[in-house]
């Protein structure tokens, strides 16, 4: 699976372009994370790549056709979002939030198959949401609702997997599981693409690195290549400290946020 884009372009009303000229190219497998400050444009290019957003100029292609030429169904096949959010909360139990995502897999009539109840059952295992199945999403924690938006985006089963910050709201230990969930996808061969504002998490996990900045690419290469004072710098400011983790065979960059000096509180 090819997903690629082409000068990508896409302003919001009123504002300075969101997505300026993108030009990208990834193949799965891979991890790639799309790292950036607040505004920097990976949301709407996530939401572009899925086809919920329509480029004013450039095009999103899938495996070579322009995304639009494709059925909604094979779409649906091929590539699943994961918002940062959802606007309001549906009056749904867990179980049938997760099965909404096998919508493009049901047959004749929408009716539901034991595999789809499978793949339900199998994404519910692993975003540890087994003992939830029966709640409402209204009566869940921002981090259960978060588990199970991913839920539903693995059952899916699609060969892309995009994800808005999923590790948002997550407490450690989830977030840990998140990564690793995203890490065994892809070794399953899927392209998982996801923004975050973790740093420390995309050096440990991803095979690739897309730095944005005012809607541009602003650096793209491995962890290593991407993740380094002279890249991040003038992208984020200089309140970053930079250092490394994990010994010779598994090292990786470690980025936190530096206190700047002389603001210690009285």
């Amino acid at each position: 699976m090819k997903l690629e884009t082409q000068a990508l372009r896409f302003a919001w009303a009123g504002e300075v372009l969101a997505v300026d000229g993108v030009q990208l190219e990834w193949r799965a497998p891979g991890l790639i994370s799309l790292i950036g400050p607040n505004g920097s444009g990976k949301s709407t290019l996530l939401r572009l790549l899925a086809g919920l957003l329509e480029p004013q100029a450039g095009r999103v292609l899938l495996d070579g056709a322009p995304l639009p030429t494709h059925a909604p169904k094979r779409c649906a096949r091929a590539i699943a979002l994961l918002p940062q959010y959802l606007p309001r909360l549906p009056e749904v139990r867990v179980q049938d939030f997760v099965l909404s995502g096998r919508y493009a897999h049901l047959e004749q009539w929408n009716r539901v198959a034991a595999r789809d109840l499978e793949a339900v059952r199998r994404a519910l295992v692993e975003c540890d949401l087994i003992g939830l199945e029966q709640r409402s999403m209204a009566e869940l924690s921002g981090g259960q609702r978060q588990r199970v938006l991913i839920a539903r985006a693995l059952a899916q089963e699609a060969a892309v997997l995009l994800f808005d910050e999923p590790t948002n709201a997550l407490d450690p230990e989830h977030q840990v599981q998140v990564l690793e969930l995203l890490e065994a996808q892809r070794r399953l061969g899927r392209l998982v693409v996801a923004a975050t504002h973790d740093l420390n998490l995309a050096a440990q996990y991803s095979t690739q690195v897309v730095l944005m900045h005012a809607g541009r690419i602003a650096a793209s290469g491995t962890v290593l290549e991407v993740m380094r004072p002279s890249v991040l710098g003038p992208v984020y400011g200089a309140h970053l400290s930079y250092d490394c983790a994990g010994g010779e065979a598994g090292a990786y960059p470690v980025v936190r946020a530096l206190r700047p000096q002389g603001s210690a509180s009285t």
